[in-house]
């Protein structure tokens, strides 16, 4: 993603006691749709999960769904991939003061418009970042979801993944960076591990898995379980 690498954030133990409370032990107190294990297959290859079908849902769904308004930006990579994003500073789920990613699937030739109309631009650590016309926005909102990164306030242990969402189909090490990726292609999930960062719980479409390992296996390496 565009974003997550410059996220750090504070919690207090108290979040922090929440968050592994809703991994380890069961409880009917939180919302079970507010759990990134909880995962829903309403139809043969969809994902939903935090109450959002992947595309199927709208960002502006998502945004009535979190209940708060996210920031919409165009991001062009240094391989001159754009994306355009839906980011959420901050969202309670389960308790946990949280930040979501959205991907919205929006077709590369009205992406490409969108960056032509794009009313300023500014450098990222990984590209540009483009602020998007009030109507692209809109565009945005109806657009559906391709993709939810999820990051959690606190750092998990890799037990409490394992307990939750079992072993793991891959797992591939970044050689740059020496991150971990825990695949499941079952639920179109992406888990990161270390690099020095909290976790990113990536979703989407089983159809779309492919599209994500692809880059994984050719600057990674694979890791017998």
């Amino acid at each position: 993603m565009t974003t997550e690498n410059k996220i750090y954030w504070g919690v207090g133990i108290f979040s922090v006691a929440i968050i592994l409370g809703s991994f380890l032990i069961p409880s009917d107190r939180p919302n079970k749709e507010d759990l990134p294990w909880h995962i829903e297959h309403p139809a043969p290859n969809a994902v939903k999960v935090f109450g959002l079908t992947l595309g199927q849902s709208t960002s502006g769904e998502a945004e009535v769904r979190f209940r708060e308004e996210g920031e919409p930006s165009l991001f062009k990579s240094p391989a001159g991939v754009l994306s355009a994003e839906l980011f959420f500073e901050q969202i309670n789920l389960a308790g946990l003061r949280s930040r979501v990613v959205l991907t919205a699937d929006i077709p590369a030739e009205d992406l490409k418009t969108m960056y032509e109309r794009g009313l300023r631009m500014a450098g990222t650590g990984s590209g540009k970042k483009i602020t998007l016309t009030p109507d692209d926005i809109e565009i945005l909102r109806k657009a559906p979801i391709s993709s939810l990164t999820y990051m959690p306030g606190v750092r998990v242990d890799e037990a409490l993944f394992l307990k939750r969402f079992g072993k793991p189909s891959q797992v591939i090490k970044e050689i740059k960076s020496g991150a971990t990726h825990w695949l499941y292609p079952q639920h179109g999930l992406d888990i990161t591990l270390g690099g020095g960062e909290k976790p990113l719980l990536q979703y989407v479409s089983p159809t779309e898995f492919d599209k994500l390992v692809k880059p994984l296996v050719e600057q990674g390496e694979h890791i017998t379980q």
